[in-house]
């Protein structure tokens, strides 16, 4: 039964019988919301040892509401977005948070790139009440309802990538002797945890593990240290510069275990081109994402759709950048969330809306690749593709595998 705006007391007296009307109920704004606007922001390494990747994930990000206010906004109310340089400086990351939240009075900060920087600004922006939304970071710490509310993931996390190989490797080669190349960080210490914990009584297939730092010129010695220990699979969670050695190194060894990377390296034109295509070739990596410069989806509506995009808004970007897909991916969801909120834009609104989503797909993502959160579990993705290198491209195999 619907009640007419003007009866709307009479609802009230009878809320347990009757139904009120969409158009009685009332606009509600927080910070940041109006009729006419929504403020966003964002601090992003534009500066500093990370700026590669920042600055072109950071213009993909600003050139895409510049698109969406274009098209009319998001429910007919325009995105003022504002981006700051927090140069990948935990202090500097926390300064512009601060700017953002007190002197530009965001909604939300948005898409934040980096362990480093979301670290810094989590327990500040927490206290304050305000959604660290959509960060791009995969650290387990981020999904922790309890103590960071406000924080919601969007990628990943990498022990759920761990747990996705380990069940990989159970299914096809359960007899293997793994030796696992990690960087000395949360980035390789949370996919070893999550990689033991899914292999479960089989952990002890693990024989050698070899770590590295970040500022390392090479990991030629740790992959001579694996190949010593007489493994046959080799499992690494690297950066880009590390990945492309370990390829390499392999290479030149004639050494040919089962190769298995992480999914934030696996791309063909940034990665696997450099160290060499047949090096690269019988790799295995996790997926979630269409790769643009992948032969595979040259034909794909979506893929030339996000380059049209970048060409016309950000293009100086490149579309092969692993961190622009991501940046791209990345809006599409505080979209989605936003349109979800309605007139009802307000901060507990907004958390809401990201942490109960229910198998929703985004553009750029594989087939049988969805996301879904929980008020108490905020991890957004379930379930991973494997692929394999095939020399050309990268090749799907078999179903999405869970992590749970």
């Amino acid at each position: 039964m619907t009640v007419a705006c003007n009866h709307v007391w009479y609802a009230l007296a009878l809320s347990a019988l009757l139904t009120v009307s969409p158009a009685c109920a009332q606009k509600a704004y927080g910070p940041g919301a109006s009729d006419t606007e929504i403020k966003l922001g964002q601090s992003t390494p534009l500066s500093g040892p990370a700026s590669a990747f920042g600055a072109g994930a950071g213009r993909a990000v600003v050139g895409y509401f510049e698109m969406l206010n274009e098209r009319g906004g998001i429910n007919g109310r325009k995105i003022s977005f504002t981006q700051l340089d927090n140069a990948y400086s935990a202090p500097k990351a926390v300064e512009q948070s601060r700017k953002l939240v007190d002197d530009v009075g965001i909604l939300a900060e948005v898409g934040t790139i980096g362990t480093v920087p979301n670290v810094a600004i989590q327990k500040y922006l927490n206290s304050k009440q305000v959604p660290q939304l959509f960060i791009t970071a995969g650290g387990r710490r981020f999904n922790d309802p309890k103590t960071f509310p406000w924080t919601v993931p969007l990628y990943p996390d990498f022990e759920t990538e761990g747990r996705v190989v380990a069940k990989y490797i159970l299914k096809t080669k359960p007899d293997a002797k793994i030796g696992v190349l990690y960087q000395n960080d949360d980035y390789g210490k949370d996919y070893l945890k999550g990689l033991r914990a899914g292999l479960g009584e089989k952990a002890s297939l693990i024989v050698a593990e070899a770590s590295y730092e970040l500022a390392d010129p090479t990991i030629d010695s740790q992959i001579v240290q694996l190949k010593t220990a007489g493994i046959d699979t080799l499992i690494e969670q690297s950066s880009s510069k590390a990945a492309a050695q370990s390829i390499r190194k392999v290479h030149e060894l004639n050494w040919n275990p089962l190769h298995i990377i992480g999914g934030s390296t696996a791309s063909v034109e940034t990665i696997l081109k450099p160290a060499g295509l047949d090096a690269s070739k019988g790799l295995v990596t996790t997926q979630f994402l269409k790769q643009p410069g992948d032969p595979a989806w040259v034909d794909d509506e979506e893929v030339k759709a996000y380059k049209e995009f970048l060409k016309k808004y950000a293009p100086s970007a490149n579309p092969d950048d692993y961190s622009v897909l991501v940046a791209y991916m990345n809006v599409h969801a505080v979209t989605l969330a936003l349109r979800k909120c309605g007139d009802q834009l307000t901060r507990d609104n907004l958390i809401h809306q990201a942490t109960s989503l229910h198998g929703e797909r985004l553009p750029m993502m594989l087939p049988g690749i969805s996301i879904s959160t929980k008020p108490d579990d905020y991890t957004p993705f379930k379930a991973l593709r494997i692929a394999t290198f095939n020399g050309t491209s990268w090749t799907l195999t078999g179903d999405p595998l869970s992590a749970e």
